[in-house]
């Protein structure tokens, strides 16, 4: 009789947690961040970002002719909130200036979704000058996912490479140039962050190895071009 008290009392417990199981599992379906396949949203021809970091505040303008699909994909990204809590993790300033380059989101389950929802590339309109913003990518055509890059420096050579600028700071450059640059360049090449470790460890790896490093807090679109319909509401 024993036993069979036991029995029926582990199975009761396994009823009560069951639903919250199911609850966390069906929570974390229904995270949007999770389904890049719905980020679909078409960005205004022009539009700014406020970027709060962990040092102050920068604008970036984004111009959807400069590279329509570069802007799409960053315009839907911003709308969901992907780069909130995101580490600069490449910041290279010497031998000379660089760049400054982010895009891991914190959870690793959200990097993982993203990792093959690539984008085709765009042709490259404008130069990688100071201050210009283009999303990185490997020697693959149509790599593009959610790593961008800030230039500190002219680096036009980058523009025969396919790196398409897609947006500028327009201010607060003074910010994006004091983001930590002391860990360099990244590993293996340097003793900077491993980009393999961020993508299977998120943040806790980044906040325990390199701790210096500068973060954004969170972005919103504080001009997105959109004009008022007659009626006063936006289409």
């Amino acid at each position: 009789m024993l036993r069979k008290f036991q029995s029926l009392l582990v199975m009761i417990g396994l009823a009560l947690t069951l639903p919250a199981w199911s609850l966390a599992g069906e929570a974390r379906a229904e995270n949007p961040l999770l389904h890049p396949e719905k980020a679909k949203l078409e960005a205004p021809a022009v539009f700014k970002v406020d970027v709060e970091t962990s040092k102050g505040h920068f604008t970036m303008e984004v111009h959807r002719d400069w590279a329509p699909v570069g802007a799409d994909r960053f315009y839907n990204l911003v709308k969901l909130g992907f780069y909130d809590d995101a580490f600069f993790f490449r910041v290279v300033r010497t031998p000379r200036p660089f760049m400054a380059q982010v895009g891991f989101n914190a959870d690793p389950a959200v990097t993982a979704a993203w990792r093959e929802a690539t984008i085709v590339d765009d042709r490259v309109k404008q130069a990688n000058t100071r201050g210009m913003v283009s999303f990185a990518k490997t020697n693959a055509p149509n790599s593009r996912t959610t790593q961008f890059f800030i230039n500190y420096a002219d680096n036009k050579y980058l523009d025969g490479y396919g790196f398409a600028p897609f947006a500028k700071v327009v201010s607060g450059m003074n910010v994006v140039d004091s983001l930590y640059s002391g860990y360099g360049e990244g590993a293996p090449q340097g003793h900077g962050p491993s980009q393999a470790r961020i993508a299977r460890e998120g943040n806790s790896y980044l906040k325990k190895e390199f701790p210096k490093l500068d973060r954004i807090i969170g972005m919103k679109i504080v001009e997105d071009g959109a004009k008022p319909a007659p009626d006063g509401k936006t289409p």
